[in-house]
């Protein structure tokens, strides 16, 4: 018998501190709520469920996002509706103008000044419908820098054999002419073999910008009146310029068919971020509804039978535009609808994974701290009975 080593109490000692420790653990995870309070608890696990929590916050600010688009796309259609509504009044003016068997000289200028009047409040309205302080009907939202538009007025465009664009991308490699195939085009033909032609120029580049081009580059069409907007958009900041082979500016150049500035658009908005991870954006555009962009700008409902027919031709154009534009925003509010569902469940469902693993299982924590609290007082008196052990020396002694 030795006193100098109780080994007994040692052994008792250590594992009192062990069952301590773990005791200590268990009122931690019991009193927060988490299985993993530091990285010490589960290292592995508080990676995957710090991402896992990260994208449940990304998809409940797309969410809020999307809920946002919706109130853009609700203001804009609010406002076309208005539109709407003066274009069908005016086209009523317009026919009733027609009517000069009925009609005199007066009534025909009563008619027009309307007209006028409400051409003005489609201006105004065009201007000054906003979503704070962003411009949603003058033509900018959703446009990106590197947009060049140009008027058809005819909806058809001439290539000549010979015909070409040239295309500047900044920070590119400079310059490059871009061969057009010679032929009658539509303004959904011509942007799609646009399309297609500046994408085989560019294919093979080594700059990095070009490249870029390349891959983002779309030509679109979009109907107005009786003719066409052609939009060339490098789907990126960097600027593009659009000339013909010879450098001149397109809308002044050689290819039939096109009129008008060709000028790039500031833009503004129309990107929605949509996800919880980068690049997951619905963008929209809205088309402006300026007079000139419904072909609208010199009605005449006074001057003779031509001219009033062809302002209810006008109009009917125009009512279409609009209607497009409408119907194009009723579909995404739809799609945002849908998406907002799909987000919830998304969430919903990686919310679960998360819990899964960061939370505390409450009735199975709380069975390891009931063992542990019994193993601790276990311990404790096995502790002082160890203690106790060498006094029996003593009696040895006397």
């Amino acid at each position: 018998m030795r006193i100098n080593q109780n080994v007994m109490a040692n052994n008792a000692q250590r594992i009192l501190v062990g069952t301590s420790v773990q005791l200590g653990k268990n009122l931690e995870k019991l009193s927060s709520g988490f299985r993993i309070n530091r990285a010490a608890d589960d290292a592995a696990g508080l990676v995957i469920s710090q991402n896992l929590r990260a994208q449940t916050s990304g998809l409940r600010q797309a969410s809020r996002n999307a809920q946002d688009g919706i109130s853009v796309l609700q203001t804009a259609e609010g406002a076309l509706n208005e539109v709407h509504t003066m274009l069908n009044r005016m086209r009523d003016l317009s026919v009733q103008a027609a009517n000069s068997g009925a009609n005199d000289p007066a009534a025909r200028a009563a008619a027009a000044q309307e007209i006028t009047a409400l051409s003005a409040e489609i201006t105004r309205i065009s201007g000054t419908t906003k979503f704070g302080a962003t411009q949603l009907l003058d033509g900018s939202y959703g446009a990106t820098p590197g947009v060049r538009s140009a008027f058809d007025a005819d909806n058809s465009i001439v290539v000549a054999a010979g015909d070409d664009i040239s295309f500047d991308v900044t920070g590119g490699g400079g310059a490059r002419t871009v061969e057009l195939a010679a032929g009658t085009y539509s303004g959904a033909q011509f942007a799609a073999m646009v399309t297609s032609a500046v994408r085989s120029t560019y294919a093979n580049a080594t700059n990095a910008a070009d490249l870029s081009f390349a891959s983002s580059f779309q030509a679109t069409a979009q109907t107005v009146g009786s003719g066409s907007v052609v939009s060339f958009n490098n789907g990126a900041a960097a600027a593009v310029t659009v000339t013909d082979g010879g450098g001149t500016p397109l809308a002044d150049g050689g290819i039939a068919g096109l009129a008008g500035a060709v000028a790039g658009a500031s833009g503004s908005g129309g990107l929605f971020q949509v996800g919880a991870n980068a690049n997951e954006t619905v963008q929209l555009n809205i088309t402006a509804v300026t007079l000139s962009a419904l072909g609208i700008t010199s009605l005449d409902v006074t001057t003779d039978d031509t001219t009033r027919a062809a302002a209810i031709t006008a109009l009917d154009g125009a009512i279409t535009t609009v209607s497009t534009t409408r119907g194009n925003l009723g579909a995404l509010q739809n799609r945002f609808e849908s998406l907002i569902t799909n987000l919830g469940v998304s969430t919903e469902n990686i919310q679960a994974a998360e819990s899964r693993i960061r939370d505390t299982d409450m009735a199975q924590e709380m069975v390891s701290f009931t063992r542990n609290q019994v193993l601790q007082q276990a311990g404790t008196a096995m502790l002082a009975q160890a203690n106790q052990i060498p006094q029996s020396i003593l009696s040895l002694l006397r």
